[in-house]
């Protein structure tokens, strides 16, 4: 750089404008790039189209993955139910044991709500369902014993948390046996576990390819545009406000892409919506495919954007900083 050029990146100090006047002429100016850098895609709108659906496309995937994983959990009625502890008292406990037991345990902070169902009422249902109704009458006493149902918050609803309160009510006087279907609660978050992680390294390879591809196309811009960029320095214009306009266009890339993929996403989800109505309609349960929701589309276009804007910065702090008049 010149001697003439040495303090260019401090940028031009005006004695007469006052503080407020900066912070309007500021604002101003950051309006106009904005703007200036719309209309700049624009211009250029076949290519800025492609690169604004390969950002869409490229977050329509995760996104719709994710909203997959999240639609799974309500699919699946039964997966709360899962954790579902039944406790088997004692023949010998009073109904004055079961109650001070159900009352105990009600307290606590681990258990969400139980039920208790009386061997009376257990033998009943028997009946009806097996068909022995005749020989179960000739029965001396009941044989069936009363039977507390735990269901765990949601916090202890997982396999280890639900494996250590099985245990802890194994250890109450009143019960004789306590099952858990361990095995089963266990693949089903594994299985969910898996899904979830697999939405996540497909997300981070995804939006790698997004940051790099808009990095590339912001390069190309600047270098098609280094004769202006040299003249721009040569009348003392900063590095800083050179490259507002290049960031502006990966703000604009990511906004747009975010907008795209969230119109994918919802025109997947309804293409989609007839052949979940219809697997539900045969399982006889009522299901309603649930999209993105306010907060998620906002994270979304918020990830799009950042994501712009960083491809973006990856360039604009390398190139432009290179490019100096002589």
């Amino acid at each position: 750089m010149s001697i003439l050029f040495k303090g260019r990146a401090q940028g031009a100090q005006i004695s007469h404008v006052s503080g407020p006047q900066r912070f309007v002429m500021f604002f101003v100016s950051h309006i106009r790039q904005a703007l200036g850098s719309l209309g700049e895609l624009w211009r250029s709108r076949i290519s800025a189209l492609m690169t604004i659906g390969v950002l869409g496309l490229s977050i329509t995937l995760p996104s719709t993955l994710y909203v997959m994983v999240k639609n799974a959990e309500n699919i699946s009625s039964g997966w709360q139910q899962a954790s579902e502890i039944s406790l088997f008292l004692k023949q010998n406990a009073t109904q004055s044991d079961v109650n001070q037991l159900l009352k105990r345990i009600q307290l606590w902070p681990e258990i969400d709500k139980i039920h208790f169902i009386p061997a009376d009422d257990a033998l009943l249902e028997f009946k009806q369902l097996s068909g022995f109704g005749d020989a179960i009458a000739y029965l001396d006493k009941n044989p069936l014993p009363n039977v507390v149902l735990v269901i765990p918050t949601e916090r202890h609803a997982g396999p280890t948390a639900a494996r250590e309160l099985l245990e802890k009510l194994r250890k109450e006087r009143e019960v004789d046996i306590g099952k858990l279907d361990i095995e089963w609660l266990e693949r089903l978050h594994a299985l969910l576990k898996v899904a979830q992680e697999l939405v996540t390294v497909i997300a981070i390879l995804l939006f790698l390819a997004v940051v790099l591809i808009i990095g590339n196309t912001i390069r190309l811009n600047i270098l098609n545009k280094k004769d202006e960029i040299l003249v721009m320095k040569l009348v003392g214009a900063t590095d800083a406000f050179i490259q507002r306009p290049f960031l502006y266009t990966g703000f604009w890339y990511g906004l747009l892409g975010g907008l795209l993929a969230w119109f994918a996403v919802i025109l997947l989800l309804w293409w989609m919506s007839s052949s979940i109505a219809a697997v539900s309609e045969l399982y006889q349960k009522n299901f309603n495919l649930t999209g993105i929701d306010g907060q998620t589309l906002l994270i979304m276009l918020g990830l799009s954007v950042f994501l712009g804007l960083s491809g973006s910065l990856l360039s604009v702090k390398r190139y432009v900083s290179e490019i100096e008049p002589k």
